[in-house]
């Protein structure tokens, strides 16, 4: 099995919808830092799991300097941020999303 795993900042806005009352429901941003992780039993025909490229084209070129809630089809959540992630990449298969120092979302199939 091949592993790779690539790291990436998004600096991005978002507010939540919540069943409560929270500041997270006001417009905010984070830099947020995603972390994709991705496997193979065998590489492609360029010898790779996936091109890094692709995964920066699919995740950071969509999400960066963006308001989540105008580019994303659910409630921006750090734990539906690493969802749909995964979903975005054919190899992946687990994605940590880190809003800030102390939160982390993680999504593994």
């Amino acid at each position: 099995m091949y592993y790779i795993q690539k790291k990436i900042e998004v600096s991005a806005s978002h507010h939540l919808v919540l069943d409560y009352e929270s500041k997270c429901t006001q417009l905010h941003g984070h830099n947020w830092i995603i972390t994709l992780y991705c496997k193979a039993e065998e590489l492609n025909n360029n010898g790779m799991v996936v091109d890094f490229t692709e995964i920066k084209r699919k995740i950071k070129n969509r999400l960066d300097h963006q308001n989540l809630n105008d580019v994303l089809p659910f409630n921006p959540t750090a734990e539906n941020i690493a969802r749909w992630c995964v979903e975005q990449i054919d190899t992946c298969y687990k994605a940590h999303v880190q809003e800030s120092e102390g939160n982390i979302a993680i999504y593994e199939i």
